[in-house]
């Protein structure tokens, strides 16, 4: 009888198992699907036969009838879990829709300043607190409400409200912007914030990264990006350029190493910016990927890709989990992109670069004051993926005023290559401000070993202006998120684009998409993303166009991507990058979509095109 008791136990509880895969399989859980971020759905009802005759299945608007002002843009990856749709909108709301529908299940509103939220988190509850969604504010709340009814969870901080700010500001700093508008990130009881900061001013709100009890909201650890007196980095901070220092923040989101415990921080650059004449040094830990324990916050290891940044080359797209077979031997390794264009494929253990990284010699620049790191890192393979210069022979030519205006632009302006910092005249900068790889980040095919993302190459001409005496080094930089008093700052001479026809002057493609095979460092493929209309009416075609957003990949062979500023969602074969399926939205989407099995047996893959949430199926 004990025997067959036992049997029966066993039984039930690999029964329960089973269930819990099959839910995660049909299910998007987390923002990267999985907490290592590959986007890759075990999913194949829709496939490369039959992708092409796929349909609408539903659309959420989410602007409330009451409210008249301008389009509101949403770049937000839904959840799906437990057969329950979640996403926030740009109109302070938390949704919980039908996955097969889009019919409202509960909508929770909040009154906090709404931004363009990328994400949210969710976590299964524990015996002491249910299923829970967090999201952030841009006013600096983590808020918690509970998954099955969208009501706050009263037990988490004060009445399911957690105010992210206190003790994040110095003194005068108290009016410092700070928000969180990155998905949170979940690992067993804990969830883990960033924040959203001012990129103009040098002082103002901290970017530490913090752990806190997902049932309390208790703080459990911080990590202090900018380190203090006696931390591991903070020899790079030269002159006390480290004091009230702002940015150096996780504006996007992060990534869990399950297996090893290890988060993993992707973390942008210092404020201001631009200009770094008040911190002299390399700065860590900012544009670094740093790996901690997640359960104390301690750290393990850390790769600066950008040291003393003045380009803003953040590093916003999650580190993607990944296996690297090299020399016969399996290596558990992670994908890092940055706004440089520059992808490192990294031992996840050590963070030491798989296929070699070199530190190259980089121009210096003109600007009294400032300093300048003479060398910066280079990953050896694979190469740039976005361009770093401009050549007189990569001017348009598609009609002579464009060829004359570019021409024109080109003679007024400097580009000394990668790197190339803003002089007191004006410079060509690529990658431009969104820079090349944007928080929108890639997926990755397991069966393939292909990584796939998207960029774009959008330039500007620059120059740096001085506004008060020039000093070796200024004595005192504005309050928060100032500009005002700083010896130099940024101004934009323009954009490396005609303004009569929008068209850039560098050649095409404008945009791309990629797949890196992940086990030899190599490009497996490349294809102009994204089109210009208007060139497309005089002959020119395959220019690809700004895009902003990632893919997702399935187990079919499928990579679905919205992205581009064309209105459109595509569906690529992902072996080839063959362009199988295209549709016009309402809207650009730019955002990330996911895919998910309904109750119905329908496999619906789901995106936001800014206001409107948009549900595709088979027939």
């Amino acid at each position: 009888m004990r025997i067959r008791t036992l049997l029966i136990v066993a039984n039930i509880g690999l029964a329960a198992i089973a269930v819990q895969v099959a839910i995660a399989q049909n299910d998007w859980p987390s923002y990267g699907r999985d907490p290592g971020a590959q986007r890759y759905s075990p999913l194949t009802q829709i496939n490369p036969g039959n992708v092409s005759t796929l349909v609408q299945a539903w659309k959420y608007e989410t602007r409330p009838p009451s409210i008249a002002k301008a389009q509101q843009a949403s770049k937000t990856t839904p959840l799906m879990v437990n057969n329950v749709v979640f996403f926030v909108t740009p109109f302070q709301s938390l949704v919980a829709v039908e996955p097969e529908t889009g019919k409202t299940i509960w909508k929770f509103d909040h009154q906090h300043a709404a931004r363009a939220s990328r994400g949210i988190a969710y976590w299964p509850g524990n015996r002491n607190a249910p299923p829970t969604i967090f999201f952030g504010t841009e006013d600096g709340f983590l808020i918690g409400v509970n998954a099955r009814t969208g009501k706050l969870v009263p037990g988490f901080a004060k009445e399911g409200e957690l105010d992210l700010k206190p003790g994040m500001k110095g003194p005068g700093l108290e009016s410092a912007p700070y928000g969180l508008n990155g998905a949170p990130a979940i690992y067993k009881n804990l969830v883990f914030t960033g924040t959203h900061l001012q990129d103009n001013g040098s002082y103002g709100g901290r970017g530490d990264v913090r752990a806190w009890d997902a049932a309390t909201g208790k703080l459990v650890w911080t990590f202090h990006t900018v380190p203090q007196p006696g931390e591991v980095g903070h020899e790079t901070w030269l002159d006390d350029g480290w004091k009230n220092r702002s940015g150096v923040n996780v504006w996007s989101t992060f990534t869990v190493d399950t297996e090893t415990g290890t988060l993993l921080m992707p973390i942008g650059g210092p404020s201001d910016d631009r200009y770094g004449g008040d911190r002299p040094g390399a700065n860590l830990f900012g544009n670094s990927l740093v790996a901690v324990d997640a359960m104390t916050g301690k750290m393990k290891w850390y790769l600066q890709t950008t040291h003393h940044d003045l380009w803003d080359t953040d590093l916003p797209p999650q580190p993607t989990l990944i296996d690297v077979v090299k020399d016969g031997k399996r290596i558990p390794a992670l994908i890092q992109t940055a706004k440089t264009g520059l992808v490192f494929i990294l031992d996840r253990r050590t963070g030491k670069a798989i296929f070699g990284l070199e530190e190259r010699p980089v121009p210096k620049g003109d600007v009294p004051g400032e300093w300048y790191s003479p060398t910066q890192p280079f990953p050896l393979k694979p190469p740039p993926l976005a361009r770093m210069t401009w050549n007189r022979d990569e001017i348009t030519k598609f009609t002579p005023e464009q060829q004359k205006y570019c021409e024109e632009l080109f003679k007024n302006a400097q580009n000394d290559g990668p790197y190339a910092p803003v002089r007191m005249t004006d410079t060509v900068v690529f990658p431009g401000p969104d820079g090349g790889f944007n928080w929108g980040g890639g997926s990755y095919d397991p069966k393939l070993g292909y990584f796939f993302i998207n960029s774009h190459d959008r330039g500007g001409v620059q120059k740096m202006v001085a506004q008060v005496p020039a000093k070796e080094r200024p004595t005192k930089i504005g309050g928060a998120g100032d500009s005002s008093q700083m010896p130099f700052i940024r101004r934009n001479a323009g954009a490396i684009t005609n303004p009569a026809t929008g068209w850039p002057c560098q050649s095409p493609p404008w945009g791309e998409l990629f797949a890196i095979n992940v086990n030899t460092g190599d490009v497996a493929w490349r294809i102009p993303f994204g089109r210009v209309e208007s060139l497309e009416k005089i002959g020119v075609m395959n220019t690809g166009s700004y895009n902003i957003g990632g893919p997702i990949a399935t187990a079919s062979g499928l990579l679905f991507i919205g992205a581009t500023d064309d209105q459109r969602f595509h569906a690529y074969e992902s072996k080839t990058g063959k362009l199988l399926w295209e549709t016009k939205l309402p809207a650009d989407a730019f955002a990330n979509p996911i895919t998910y099995l309904g109750r119905d047996g329908k496999q619906y893959i789901l995106i936001a095109a800014q206001e409107t949430m948009i549900a595709f199926r088979l027939p």
